[in-house]
Formats: structure tokens, sequence, C-alpha cells
């Protein structure tokens, strides 16, 4: 594919630009100068647009998965076409980059294809998850718009079962080989739970020789069923949490040679003893909460969020994500990781009665806090 610039929007750094293979690459001023991109003003602190947008598609799913984050049923609602369609027009026009299609179970829409094809017609890169359900060859086929389409797998050795209620490693698995066979970029998405964490090295090595070419790790956050007392019985204990960074370190040998591990923004915190430095942080591409910055997201009623996980009311919310990140409290606010970590999860932070504010959960936010109580 071309290397070429195929959409470009400017950035009080400089530019964002997005390559024919899908790249994202940034530019400083006098780069963007030479490509002739016009100068533009920006609020101060604010970047011009997300640069990816997740979308609900659908309310609808075949299984009913415990702490599924969107409270999906098999009776749920599509999205209409027409409003999505609206929608991917609107993203555009702000200079959206990514949209990414989630549900529910999006695969339940006949006209997925359709939508990822409309997508590239507006200059988006789509990209989609599912749990595989529905998946053959034909519908495989009619997915190779997406950039990339990522199959949910909780785990081997039992772990996909205690993360979701009942076992579907057969269904993930056989779509990630129908998705593969037809040609379709894979990804894995996992969801961490102390149920299934001691087995990461297992399944990173197990998806990986399954033709995956990236595992995504998902910090399991209190939204939709996840919103219960169940949470507490599900997060990473303390101790889980502290050796999350070495466990990452660990995996670094089995990486390379076109399969990756992302950490999602919400784990960052959690890593933050391993990895104490925010230049380190960044030199291994992990940033934190993006929500009502970089990323954003439209509600199945159409309305804006600041992530898939936030259910604040649309503006009021992503104003909140907004105003943490300008003027974060302690320990946030002299945190050295603060610019990477960005105050971590305030979907967490709300669930445990804490309002917008220092995840709760963070290592360094309970040293602060049981230090704070010290007679």
């Amino acid at each position: 594919m071309s290397s070429l610039p195929t959409r470009a929007r400017r950035e009080p750094f400089g530019a964002w630009i997005r390559l024919g293979d899908d790249t994202l690459v940034a530019l400083d001023h006098r780069r963007a100068d030479r490509l002739g991109l016009p100068p533009a003003t920006f609020p101060p602190g604010h970047v011009s647009a997300p640069l990816e947008v997740h979308v609900a598609v659908t309310a609808r799913c075949p299984v009913d998965c415990s702490g599924c984050y969107q409270s999906a049923t098999t009776d749920g609602a599509h999205v209409p076409l027409t409003q999505l369609r609206k929608t991917l027009r609107e993203l555009h026009a702000s200079g959206v980059f990514t949209v990414a299609f989630g549900g529910g179970e999006p695969l339940l829409r006949d006209d997925l294809g359709e939508l990822a094809d409309e997508a590239r017609s507006l200059g988006l890169t789509p990209v989609v998850t599912t749990s595989g359900y529905g998946l053959t060859p034909a519908r495989a086929r009619a997915l190779r718009s997406f950039a990339q389409v990522n199959v949910s797998h909780d785990g081997v050795l039992g772990g996909y079962e205690a993360v979701r209620g009942f076992d579907g490693v057969a269904v993930a698995e056989r779509a990630i080989a129908t998705l593969r066979a037809q040609g379709v970029a894979v990804g894995v998405n996992h969801v961490l739970t102390r149920q299934n964490v001691d087995g990461l090295s297992a399944t990173v090595d197990h998806v990986r020789s399954l033709g995956a070419r990236e595992l995504q790790l998902l910090r399991y956050k209190p939204a939709g069923r996840a919103a219960s007392l169940d949470y507490l019985a599900r997060r990473l204990t303390p101790a889980q949490c502290d050796a999350l960074g070495e466990t990452l370190r660990s995996l670094s040998p089995t990486l390379g040679e076109g399969f990756s591990v992302r950490v999602d923004c919400a784990l960052v915190p959690l890593v933050s003893k391993a990895l104490p430095e925010a230049a380190m942080l960044e030199r291994f591409g992990v940033f934190g909460c993006e929500a009502g910055g970089h990323l954003g997201s439209v509600r199945r009623d159409g309305s804006a969020g600041g992530c898939s996980f936030d259910d604040a009311p649309g503006d009021e919310g992503i104003a909140a994500f907004r105003a943490f990140v300008a003027a974060p409290p302690e320990p946030c606010a002299s945190c050295p990781l603060r610019r990477v970590c960005r105050g971590g999860c305030k979907v967490v932070s709300r669930h445990l009665g804490h309002g917008f504010s220092s995840d709760p959960e963070c290592p360094r936010v309970i040293a602060f806090h049981a230090g704070s109580a010290s007679p």
C-alpha cells in the first residue's frame, strides 16, 4: 500500500497524518508546513478532535457475558443504519482518523461489512471487536475493509470461562482461523481479571500460535453488568497489580516478528511500579486515559461520551475528563507519570465512590493515602 499521506490535520504540536497503510504519524510544525498543511489555532490544552472514536452499533448479543460493559441482551436492538451513516459523516468532518465498531455483537448486523466500506469511503480507518459468534467464511470475506478484526479471547486453562461465565474458546479460535483464511488481519482482546492473569504467558503463546498479530490487554472495568459487587471479586488483587509490570517484562522475549502485546490505557497505573519513568512508558508505547481527548465514543442513542465505558451525560462527562487532566488532585498533580498516566481510570474511581478522581487502585495512590492516614 502507499506510504503517502491519505489524511492529515493540524494540531498544537504540528500535525497528524494517516498513511496509506493505516499508520498514524505525528509531525512537528516544520514538517507539517512542508506538506502544505494550513495553520490552525486551538483552545489551550486540547487536541482538535479525537484520533479514535468507539461507535456502538448494536445492543444485541447471542450470549450473556457476566461482565458485559454494555449490558447487551439476546433481544437488544440494532442502531439504525441511517444513524450510523450520519455518525460516520460527522466523525469524518471533525477530523477523526479511526472508528472502532462495538456492541453487543457486531457480527449480528448483516451490514457490518457495508459499514466498514462506508468508513473507508470517507477516509476513516475501521476496526471492530467480536466474540466470533456467527462468523462464516462468507461473512469474513465481507470484513476485508476492516484494518483489523479483534476477537475476544480471555485465556486458556479455563480463563475464558472464568471471565465470561461460559466457555467460548472454541468459537473464538474458529473465528481467528476463519478470518486469517480470508486474509483479514486479526488481533485478540484479552480482559485481565484475578481469575485469568496467572495464565497470561500461556495465553500469549497460544494466540500467537493461532496467527493473531497482537494481544490487547484490557483492564476489567465496572461498567454495564460489571458495575456490581462482582467487580470487587474480579478485579486484580494488589499483589497481582504489583507483579503485573514484571509479568509484562517477562513476555518481551516472545514478542517481535509480527506479534505484539498492547496495554490498554486503564492498566497504566497498575504497571507504574515496574515502569516508574514517563519516558520509559512512552518508549514502550504505553499511554494512560485518553477519554475526552484522543479517544471518544458514540453511544447507541447517538450521544457522545469520553470513552465506551463512560456513562456520564455527553458534554458533562467529556468536560470532566478534560478538567481532570488539566488540573488533577494529588498525588497525580506531582506524579512523574502524570503526562502519560493521566490519573488512571475514572470509570473505576466513580464506581468506587471517588467521583472523577485519582484511580483508587493505583499503587501510588494507595501509598499516598496510606501515608496521609498515618499518625
